[in-house]
């Protein structure tokens, strides 16, 4: 990690607010933090599953237990009649437990109708001056179909964000959008058309084709904002924005007109990646890279068999007009259909000879030259190598260096063409087949070995690349390529986590110029027009020639430009538009501000263009955060964000890239509401799988999810997703999702509590003010609160989201639930009203300060428990939404030797807590407790706190260094302090005996099966890594339960 990781992140991505912004964590600090807050979670569900259960179980008659059958459970649904956009009722009762459909229910609507999401709430004039303004745009997801759990990390990320600026008082606006997705979407309405109605694109037409695409986005559109809405984002939809809409069309248009005319659009013939399934070029980065270690059988889409690569074949040439040959070898058979020379280094002695002379093409009549060109690496193979200058990328530039005539043998449907004899008209790689045979047949087959190899695949279709010669339009990359590197390194953009500088640097210091043809139908259609002029003095041009082709805006402007251009009259100008349409990545990149009217100048475009940050996945930080940045500089002038965010990637519970064919991909409404298996299986039939992927695909979900996905409500997800964001990728179990349920539900029962310790008549003051009076707890849960508050604002201001995260999961379930609101109970049913008003005003200062912290990542609950507290005053605002965030200023009540005592008291509590855990000791029972402690100074201590530690351990009676009689399990505490708890008057010695024992052989058993499992010779190679960890922790867990259960035993025995 550099020296900038700990520099303060300036711009208008940071927060307002006292202090430095603190330190962005290394990737390896990350990971730890990740992993630890990972098994947090995991324990956290566990435990509240095992709890219910447990509870379930005791609340059962004897009659109930045997039943096998389980009950259904009700869901809590909100059935007050409420018109859509109309605040929720808040004054009927709240249902007993958590439920995220009652919870969820009617809160957005009316956030949306008041206007809580717009930039000009309260502020007409958006006085970005005076309050300081934060703009972000979504990265468009595309439009064919519903988003993934990717896409809610992204929307979960960004809205904590946009919600805690909003908080801050900052004008801001969060822009939502979708994009066409060009390749993708037509290629779902091509489906759908033979599917339903036996019909191909080009059986419609252009026009009417592009009409049933509209007609599809049309109907299913919306899924996606729907989808969004569901997540809470807090979005403006006013100014919701879709990349075919006419204000985008348009900029794009006068985009590509612009940076033609400065000369960073230009026509050329070229080598281009081309996907013979989509039939269109693509860019180098939507190529994967297959990499092989030597023969491999690769599926190939149109093929019923799977396609031999990794293997180099050589075959010969026989020298014309001499009883010489020359040997070549190629991973391509086929291609040598389309050889037109063969290259040898100039230097190399065994070829000088051959310099001059030919090679006969043993199967078309054909005489190709021998060239020599230092490209050629001697000491490779035989040092001579085929050149096919139309189907290689090397091969073509040796093919311009030596004039070799360019001869495409594969068309674009992956055909080979009509002049290559019995091979025209065979699929490609049945022609490589064909060609391998016909040179065995004439004994110029040499030999074929393994050869490691990069295979180029489509990201789209999953089809090998054919690299085809074609004339498109490129965009010249290299200067705005150095510009943006420079951006970078001069820290005018900082990029976050900075470990992805490097790959910033490594990608943009090697980029090709953009190849931003398209050969589809959707999309934005390039404007530029083929000019045939109609006069003799002037020469036809050619498809190729860049000159003949006319950028403009429209057709008539067009005409205007020939006629300037050529020196005629626009009556001689005949203009064909290029059926091509542009890149969906060309209109992304235009994103930041084609959304605000550019080029006009808006309003909207002056006052939120440069914008403050772009929050992202790490993966298309080429594809469109590059691109935004350097399109932004040349076109406007001005970085369109000072800082760029890149969230983790979002992995299955094993870790494996969500894919449709493991069945691991998943709707996050799934999630919220939960789902049955075979509702799961039936969703893998609403796409494009076939049969056998289908099946696959229903393994997986059986294997991950044999019971279906439970209900964890939108806040669960959200929370879950944020508090993993660290690293480079998140493998999300949907059981920790369900842990964060449990949290909600904690949240849930503690704001009920809360209110009826508050009653109906209690009026908080106008501000958080201590009285003075404040006993020691009440003291130390402020400044715990306090130290939360801290930890948002560092987690915020640095990104750092589990650390924000975990200090309200921290402060709300262990210091609130766990400690305070047990410690509160004698005071609220007690009979000091002095205290108890003393007491309300704290509590109530937690729950208020407590649920505004959590607001920005749970929105739902938050605003659903926050409407149900009284106001300090009537002029608050009327959404949490709108409430000022908590600041370190408001909260001045950290006190660090109050917590340290109270966090001594409480590890007297736990260990108490502990016994009665080991031994069943039921809360009704209340043994006394005797504390023992080695010196005056932490005596005194605990005899400060004896009434806390009474109340908390539930004991009879709390003896500070008086002798304890036999009896007592003991526990440590620390070197100095030690409890005795006892408990011999409450047991059965001997039935405890009896149960421990039984429980540790049962232990010892499972433990010597995992042991004997691990020592297996081939346990390491056979066994996936998640397994074997699972297994490793597993094994801890027990050695740890077993000693422990040895422990209590050997207590017990002194006891008899």
């Amino acid at each position: 990690m550099s020296d900038q990781a700990s520099e303060k992140l300036e711009g208008q991505g940071g927060a307002d607010g006292e202090g430095g912004l603190h330190k962005v964590k290394s990737e390896k600090e990350l990971q730890k933090e990740k992993k630890r807050l990972e098994k947090l979670a995991k324990f956290e569900a566990k435990k509240a599953k095992k709890a219910e259960e447990d509870a379930q179980k005791k609340n059962k008659p004897d009659s109930e237990k045997k039943k096998v059958k389980k009950e259904e459970k009700t869901v809590v649904t909100y059935d007050v009649p409420t018109a859509k956009g109309e605040k929720k009722d808040t004054q009927c009762a709240m249902p007993e437990g958590y439920s995220p459909a009652y919870v969820e229910a009617a809160w957005y609507d009316w956030w949306m109708k008041e206007g809580f999401f717009k930039p000009e709430y309260n502020d007409a004039q958006m006085d970005t001056e005076k309050r300081g303004m934060f703009m972000m745009v979504i990265p468009p997801p595309n439009v064919t179909g519903s988003l993934h759990l990717g896409h809610a990390l992204t929307n979960a990320v960004e809205d904590c964000l946009t919600r805690w600026h909003r908080m801050n008082g900052k004008v801001s606006l969060w822009n939502p959008g979708c994009d066409h997705a060009g390749i993708a979407t037509q290629v779902v309405v091509e489906k759908k058309l033979w599917k339903e109605r036996k019909l191909t694109r080009h059986d419609l037409g252009r026009e009417q084709f592009v009409n049933e695409v509209w007609k599809w986005k049309n109907e299913k559109g919306d899924r996606i904002y729907h989808q969004l809405k569901r997540l809470g984002g807090s979005y403006d939809w006013d100014r919701a924005c879709f990349t075919m809409d006419p204000k985008l069309c348009r900029a794009v248009t006068e985009a590509f007109v612009r940076l033609h005319e400065k000369g960073l659009i230009y026509r050329s013939v070229r080598l281009v990646n081309w996907s013979c399934t989509l039939n269109s070029a693509i860019s180098d980065i939507e190529v994967d890279k297959k990499e092989l270690t030597g023969r491999t059988l690769l599926p190939v889409p149109g093929y019923t068999e799977k396609i031999e690569f990794g293997v180099l074949i050589s075959f010969a040439y026989p020298v014309v007009d001499s009883g010489e040959e020359i040997v070549v070898a190629t991973t391509r058979i086929e291609t040598m259909l389309g050889d037109t020379a063969v290259a040898v280094h100039p230097d190399d002695d065994r070829y000088k000879h051959m310099h001059g002379k030919f090679v006969q093409h043993p199967l078309l009549d054909r005489k190709i030259p021998i060239v020599a060109d230092e490209f050629v690496e001697m000491g490779f193979g035989t040092g001579a190598v085929k050149i096919t200058p139309a189907h290689d990328h090397n091969d073509y530039e040796v093919g311009q260096r030596h004039k070799l005539p360019l001869l495409t043998i594969i068309d674009d449907k992956g055909f080979i063409t009509s002049d290559c004899g019995k091979f025209s008209g065979m699929k490609r790689f049945e022609a490589r087949k064909a060609v391998l045979e016909a040179l065995k047949e004439k004994k110029l087959f040499r030999n074929t070995v393994d050869n490691p190899m990069v295979v180029p695949i489509c990201s789209r279709s999953k089809d090998v690349i054919e690299p085809l010669l074609k004339p498109q339009w490129y965009v010249d990359m290299k200067d705005m390529s150095a510009d943006a590197v420079q951006l970078v390194r001069d820290k005018q953009l900082k990029i976050l986590p900075e470990m992805h500088e490097k790959t910033w640097f490594n990608w943009l210091e090697n980029s090709r110029d953009w190849c931003i043809s398209r050969q589809l139908w959707w999309g934005h259609r390039i404007p530029a027009y083929f000019a045939t002029i109609d006069d003799p003095n002037i020469p036809a041009g050619k498809d190729t020639d860049g000159q003949y082709w006319i950028c403009a805006r429209t057709e008539e402007e067009a005409k205007d430009k020939a006629a300037t251009k050529f020196n005629v009259s626009k009556d001689k100008i005949t203009l064909t538009q290029d059926p091509d349409v542009l890149d969906t990545w060309f209109s992304s990149a235009l994103f930041p501000f084609s959304i605000f009217g550019w080029p006009d100048e808006t309003p909207d475009l002056k006052k939120f263009y440069p914008g403050s940050l772009l929050e992202t996945g790490h993966d298309i930080l080429f594809f469109w955060v590059a691109r935004m940045v350097m399109f932004g500089r040349t076109l406007l002038g001005d970085l369109p964000f000072t800082e760029v965010y890149l969230h983790a990637m979002v992995r299955d519970a094993h870790g494996r890239k969500m894919s449709k064919t493991l069945g691991n991909v998943i709707d996050p409404i799934d999630v919220i509401t939960g789902i049955s298996l075979d509702l799961l299986h039936q969703r893998l039939q609403e796409g494009n799988l076939d049969e056998k992927e289908i099946a696959k695909a229903k393994d997986g979900q059986k294997q991950d999810y044999p019971n279906g996905i439970p209900e964890c409500g939108t806040d669960a997800l959200r929370f879950a997703l944020i508090s993993y964001t660290t690293g480079r990728d998140i493998n999300l179990d949907v059981l920790r999702v369900q842990g964060y349920r449990f949290f909600c539900n904690k949240l849930w029962n503690a704001t009920r509590f809360a209110l009826t310790a508050l009653g109906t008549d209690f009026k908080p003051k106008p501000s958080a003010q201590l009285c003075g009076k404040e006993n020691e707890m009440e003291l130390w849960i402020l400044s715990k609160l306090s130290n939360t508050v801290e930890s948002c604002k560092v987690g915020f201001e640095s990104y750092d989201f589990p650390t924000a995260t975990t200090a309200c999961y921290n402060f709300w379930l262990y210091e609130l639930c766990d400690w305070y609101l047990e410690n509160i109970k004698p005071i609220i049913y007690g009979s000091d009203e002095e205290a108890k008003i003393i007491c309300q005003d704290v509590l109530y200062t937690c729950l208020d300060v407590g649920l505004r912290l959590l607001h920005p990542f749970m929105p739902f609950v938050t605003e659903e428990l926050y409407q149900r507290l009284p106001r300090r005053s009537s002029s608050d605002p009327p959404s949490i939404c709108v409430t000022p965030y908590p600041l370190p200023s408001d909260c001045p009540w950290r006190d660090n030797k109050l917590e340290e005592e109270v966090d001594f008291i409480q590890s007297i509590v736990k260990s108490v807590r502990s016994v009665r855990g080991d031994y069943n000791i039921t809360n009704k029972m209340k043994p006394e407790l005797y504390v023992k402690c080695s010196d005056e100074e932490t005596a005194n201590l605990v005899r400060t706190h004896t009434e806390m530690i009474q109340v908390l351990s539930l004991s009879s009676c709390v003896k500070v260094n008086e002798a304890p009689p036999t009896g007592c399990a003991v526990q440590t505490v620390s070197a100095k302090c030690e409890t005795h708890f006892m408990i011999k008057d409450f047991i059965d010695i001997d039935k405890e005996l009896k149960k421990l024992t039984g429980k540790k052989e049962r232990l010892v058993g499972q433990l010597q099966k995992i042991e004997s499992s691990m020592t297996k010779a081939d346990y390491e190679t056979k066994v996936p890594e998640d397994v074997r960890q699972k297994e490793s922790e597993k094994k801890s867990e027990l050695t740890q339960e077993i000693e422990k259960l040895s422990q209590a035993m050997e207590m017990l025995s002194t006891m008899q």
